[in-house]
């Protein structure tokens, strides 16, 4: 569904006008611009009442609002390559998915040692997985 600037507080009633405008503005939000005007999305729409919720239930300051969307995307943008990643794991032979596992469970049982390079080719990000 694409909807236009005027009918989205109509759709989403916890947003006004201004406060859309603003958003655009900030690019928390970015929807199509047509000649008319902005259309919106479904995705857009969706991004919007997230805003809302954030905002609204959970507080969420302007100052903290950048950094939460950034945060989500990435999330989210992980979560499509990881799905593009199995999708093309699960398109390989068998024996070459079995050799991935086997180096991928090599990777996870050898420690970097403190303050020294990863594993065998690993990325180090400086974190530790979360258990």
């Amino acid at each position: 569904m694409i909807i236009s600037f005027e009918e989205v507080s109509v759709v989403c009633r916890r947003v006004e006008r201004h406060e859309l405008a603003l958003w655009i503005e900030r690019r928390w939000v970015r929807p199509h611009h047509a000649g008319a005007g902005w259309t919106f999305s479904d995705i857009d729409i969706a991004r919007i009442e997230l805003i809302c919720d954030l905002r609204h239930d959970m507080d969420v300051n302007d100052e903290a609002m950048s950094v939460v969307l950034s945060l989500l995307d990435n999330v989210h943008g992980l979560r499509r390559r990881l799905t593009r990643l199995a999708t093309a794991i699960g398109r390989l032979p068998p024996e070459s998915r079995e050799a991935l596992a086997d180096h991928l469970r090599r990777l996870e049982e050898a420690p970097a040692a403190p303050g020294g390079d990863p594993p065998d080719g690993a990325i180090d990000t400086g974190y530790s997985p979360i258990s």
